[in-house]
């Protein structure tokens, strides 16, 4: 038999499991980003060839491009697809090196003038991009890119310059939320899990959870979605649920929800497994490449997050 130079994997999982229909959605539709990543998270796969399929997407400037975030296509490196890197380096235990340092130094060539990072840099302009996603000259900060980027530098124990000034401004913006949407309530989540002032991030949590039930900005009742408002420029129907906010049990935002609305959300993400094996994507799509790529990524991150949460997933 011929050598295919990959390393063998252990043998199928049992069929009909929600991983196993899920690996044959992943091999029949994934970039090869995602099916290393499935092969390390639930096949007993390496992390080197993780690392390997990242790098067709890095650029000379340390940032990530190429279509790493889907909705995003082109060549050019932006915060979102260089956030993405962060979470695929962070999610197989690469997240530091030299690698991490050209990052930084790449957040801090595109940073705005109060240190943070904007949602979309204008080098964006004239490479497609999903119509929900604004290219302006002079972008604003945003916590949606900066939070999360923030929060797995200081999981990770980062130390870089540029930090200091988008820590400051990750608890500017947090702590001044009072109108808000669910996606930049989950970037406040990612930046404060991992923050390193615990006592003032637990605070600034139960401020958020209590905001986003007042706005019922988590559908806590899967069986009566039409209680629960859609928010402004989300696609018809792109409900929040618990597990979206707590993707662990050890996540601050895992106190915001009883135990009851924490597993009828995850009783409903569980049910959401389309009958390929894949999971939908919910927000607006706008093209079939980002659509398909997308749905891959969700469907990695649906099966983590219910393994999280100790449900079987085969």
């Amino acid at each position: 038999m011929a050598e295919t130079g990959a390393l063998p994997l252990p043998p199928p999982h049992p069929p009909h499991t929600p991983v196993a229909r899920a690996e044959r959605f992943v091999w029949l539709t994934a970039r090869v980003l995602e099916q290393r990543l499935f092969a390390h998270h639930f096949r007993g796969g390496a992390a080197d060839p993780v690392e390997t399929a990242l790098d067709a997407y890095r650029n000379e400037d340390g940032g990530y491009g190429h279509a790493l975030e889907p909705d995003l296509r082109g060549p050019v490196s932006q915060p979102l697809h260089t956030a993405h890197a962060l979470r695929v380096l962070d999610a197989v235990g690469r997240c530091a090196g030299q690698r991490v340092e050209r990052i930084c130094r790449y957040l801090t060539s595109v940073s705005t003038a109060d240190g943070a990072l904007p949602a979309i840099h204008p080098s964006q302009r004239g490479y497609p991009t999903a119509p929900f996603v604004p290219v302006v000259d002079d972008p604003p900060s945003a916590l949606l890119a900066t939070g999360p980027v923030v929060g797995l530098l200081h999981r990770n124990e980062v130390w870089h310059a540029w930090l200091f000034r988008a820590t400051d401004f990750c608890w500017q913006a947090v702590e001044s939320l009072e109108e808000s949407h669910p996606y930049e309530i989950e970037a406040a989540v990612a930046f404060l899990d991992s923050a390193p002032d615990r006592p003032r991030a637990e605070a600034a949590a139960d401020r958020l959870g209590r905001l986003v039930r007042a706005h019922r900005l988590a559908a806590l009742d899967p069986d009566d979605l039409d209680a629960y408002p859609v928010s402004p420029g989300y696609a018809p129907g792109e409900h929040h649920f618990p597990y979206d906010y707590a993707r662990t049990p050890q996540s601050l935002a895992r106190a915001w929800f009883t135990d009851d609305e924490m597993a009828r959300s995850l009783d409903h993400l569980a049910a959401q497994q389309q009958e390929d094996g894949g999971w939908p994507v919910r927000w607006r799509r706008w093209a079939p490449a980002p659509a398909l790529e997308a749905r891959a990524l969700v469907t990695v991150e649906a099966l983590r997050t219910l393994r999280s949460h100790g449900r079987p997933v085969g």
